[in-house]
């Protein structure tokens, strides 16, 4: 059945599919074969790299210790944008490589990367003035290749307030709207990933990096752990590649090659409002009375508001909001929408993640660059950090251009450029929005209403009519069918091997529809049980986990939690 309906989509290139079902498969073409390359890190970046490596015909292996974008990749802002704030910095190069990239993967997936006019009211004593703003984003638009409709057009007192009624008129004096495009990181990171599956890459989520393999003082391979089963191996490779975001540095230190630059981790904060509560009717880029900016983001259901900037050094494997952001974010959110009074109560769900930058000495988190570096140690070990979301598939082809000199093989070229991320794909955003028009009347035959044709289409893309098909098999309530059809959809074509793998990062309801948890995890519970075979102890251990993040999700602690908390 695996076989037959990855033909049907599309996913032709490969014996092997994005199968959680077939995991005993990809470990032992992990411990018996020798790979161009081997990849530690299942981020944006990683698996970046892994379809450019793949793409191009190398031998391609990548691990990640947790679930593919569980770090880093599924805690940004969710923007893809032309970075804007990089012109104060005089970042001329990151602005223009992000606004290329920025065209290039909206055209890629454009399901998934999605068109956002951004409002950026221009307020007395803020950041930018009207001037200002003309300039900066003039300057933007050219850098970034800006055209068309979606050059920046700047707005009087008037014109600002009727695009936001909610803004403060007192202090307003007008505003610009300018192009910033809105995604899903974690849903575009499976995307990359299974793309590279269907090229050839060998791609295995809970499976840990422990060390390195060495001949003759060269890195030749990487020793593992699989998470799931407690089982170790090695897999051998000509060339490795740590892209494991702000665990880059642990790596490096494993390898004795910790010298020079280092990482500076940084700590960004999302909270999420049901839209009723903070009823935006757009995107806003808005000042913070300590001078930084911060966005305010509709989407769906709900309205989030992000992010803070502060240097972390608590635990990397569970990062929480604290009180102190939550209060933050709440005082920013009252400063520019004074008609909107949000509390604690209000708050449905935050996401907290972790930034990993390169040390400069004398600079705030806020000031730090957000270009990427490459590390290269006596041993041959690759390693590269820093950088952003926007950038992944620049990064991933400067990586593998290393790795290509290195193994003096006629490889192709760089392929990405042209490369959809999914299947069957939507190939503009006119397919995007004509798709969602023309599913409404499906899902609405099917019990649901027209929300659903939103996301399920900017989720899955075409796939979504895989998903609504499969929903004929089960008799529960729509909404709980729906969420079987997806865990089926999931295990078998995405990898998912929990319930956080399916409820964060390949439907992300735990921060966009939390309260739909409730209402499909008994069912969703059982079938994940079912299709992964879990002993009771592993299924008490999963229903614990999904309680923790529902926890981490709705409540603030005092402080972060130490470096050594397990």
């Amino acid at each position: 059945m695996i076989k037959t309906l990855n033909q049907q989509m599309g996913h032709t290139q490969n014996s092997l599919h994005f199968s959680a079902l077939e995991r005993a498969q990809y470990l032992e073409k992990l411990k018996t074969e020798t790979f161009d390359l081997v990849v530690i890190g299942g981020g944006a970046t990683g698996c970046g790299i892994a379809l450019d490596a793949a793409s191009r015909g190398m031998k391609i292996a990548l691990v990640e210790k947790e679930d593919f974008a569980s770090g880093t990749s599924s805690k940004s802002t969710k923007l893809i944008h032309g970075g804007l704030r990089y012109l104060k910095q005089f970042e001329f190069g990151l602005v223009r490589e992000s606004g290329s990239e920025r065209a290039i993967v909206h055209r890629l997936a454009p399901h998934l990367v999605l068109p956002e006019k951004m409002l950026l009211p221009i307020i007395e004593d803020g950041t930018y003035g009207k001037l200002a703003a003309s300039f900066g984003l003039f300057v933007y638009d050219v850098m970034a290749g800006v055209s068309g409709d979606d050059r920046r057009k700047m707005l009087d007192k008037a014109e600002t307030l009727a695009k936001e009624p909610l803004l403060d008129e007192s202090i307003l004096k007008g505003g610009c709207l300018y192009a910033e495009y809105r995604t899903d990181d974690a849903r575009l990171t499976i995307e990359v990933m299974k793309t590279a599956v269907s090229y050839g890459a060998i791609a295995l989520n809970y499976c840990a990096a422990t060390g390195f393999v060495y001949e003759n003082e060269t890195v030749k391979g990487i020793q593992c752990v699989d998470n799931l089963t407690g089982n170790n191996f090695e897999i051998k490779a000509h060339q490795v590649v740590s892209a494991g975001g702000p665990w880059v540095d642990k790596l490096r230190k494993a390898n004795d090659s910790l010298k020079g630059k280092r990482l500076h981790l940084t700590k960004g904060v999302h909270l999420v409002f049901p839209h009723e509560k903070l009823p935006l009717r757009h995107s806003v880029y808005f000042d913070v009375p300590d001078g930084r900016m911060i966005f305010a983001i509709p989407r769906g259901k709900i309205t989030y508001v992000g992010t803070t900037d502060t240097e972390y050094k608590g635990d990397l494997d569970r990062v929480v909001a604290t009180k102190a952001d939550a209060e933050y974010l709440l005082n920013a959110v009252t400063h520019a929408f004074p008609s909107i009074q949000l509390s604690e109560a209000d708050i449905v769900s935050n996401w907290a993640g972790l930034r990993p930058l390169i040390h400069e000495d004398g600079k705030s988190p806020s000031e730090l660059s957000r270009k990427d570096e490459i590390f290269e140690s006596p041993t041959g070990l690759i390693s590269i950090a820093g950088g952003k979301l926007t950038g992944y598939r620049k990064m991933a082809q400067r990586i593998v251009d290393l790795v290509d000199k290195r193994l003096e093989e006629n490889f192709k070229d760089c392929q990405t450029e042209d490369i959809y991320l999914t299947t069957n794909s939507l190939e503009s955003s006119k397919d995007v929005q004509d798709h969602i028009s023309n599913l409404e009347k499906t899902v609405k035959n099917q019990g649901l209403d027209a929300y659903h044709a939103w996301y399920l289409t900017t989720t899955y893309g075409k796939e979504a009519e895989v998903i609504l098909n499969k929903m004929k098999d089960f008799s529960d309530a729509s909404e709980i069918a729906l969420a079987r059809a997806e865990a089926w959809f999931g295990v078998n074509f995405e990898m998912v091997n929990s319930l956080e793998d399916f409820f964060v990062r390949r439907t992300g309801r735990l921060y966009f529809d939390i309260k739909s948890i409730a209402i499909v995890r008994k069912a969703v519970v059982a079938d994940l049980q079912n299709y992964l075979n879990w002993t009771a102890e592993h299924l008490a251990s999963e229903q614990q986990r999904l309680d923790d993040l529902l926890f981490d999700a709705m409540n603030y602690y005092q402080k972060e939690l130490p470096a050594q908390t397990v």
